[in-house]
């Protein structure tokens, strides 16, 4: 029972901190970012938003078909919308389509109005989760597994740039969400939150 009022502290610190700031989770296709995303705004009691679902209810079309009709680049841009007009309304966990750190613009939204998180995962985890969905456009080619090897070759470095990176792995959720906070408190200078330290053994 102490241990749980000490976590509950800690999260409300943590929420204090963000101030009107939001959490923002970028990385790859099938690292997560939605089902961690989700259990990560229920500990701190603040929303969950998926952007990819906001941009399908703006557009009202799939994303999929937004890349077939119109294109990547016009795609990104109305991305860059909707996550901006999205961290107006922090704090909230805000997870991120896979292509949208990449774009400078989006890029500097989220460091102005929020705190980054990469959900960092290997190539065999992505892929096994991935190959389950077929409304992936970029891995629509002759060879998903080369493009995915290709997509995380240009975007990681990109993504390092986030403030903060937490390996996404097949362990429970609330592990990784538990990672996450203490990543989080490290950065906002909080001391240990959640239930688990990145400095200690795995």
């Amino acid at each position: 029972m102490h241990e749980e009022r000490v976590a509950l502290a800690s999260e409300a610190a943590l929420v204090r901190a963000l101030g009107k700031r939001s959490i923002v989770l970028v990385g790859m296709m099938g690292a997560g970012k939605s089902s961690i995303g989700r259990r990560l705004a229920a500990r701190l009691g603040i929303p969950f938003v998926d952007a990819d679902a906001e941009i399908e209810a703006a557009a009202g079309m799939r994303i999929e078909d937004i890349f077939t009709q119109f294109g990547e680049t016009s795609f990104r841009s109305g991305e860059t919308r909707v996550i901006a007009r999205l961290l107006e309304s922090g704090p909230q966990v805000l997870a991120t389509g896979g292509g949208a750190f990449m774009h400078p613009d989006t890029r500097g939204i989220i460091s102005h109005s929020g705190i980054s998180v990469w959900l960092k995962a290997d190539f065999d985890v992505l892929f096994r989760r991935v190959r389950r969905r077929n409304d992936r456009p970029l891995l629509k080619t002759a060879d998903p597994a080369e493009t995915l090897r290709k997509l995380m070759a240009e975007r990681d470095p990109i993504y390092a740039q986030a403030d903060a990176i937490v390996h996404s792995r097949e362990v429970p959720h609330e592990t990784i969400v538990g990672e996450i906070l203490a990543a989080l408190a490290d950065r906002l200078e909080l001391g240990s939150a959640g239930n688990s330290r990145r400095d200690q053994p795995s």
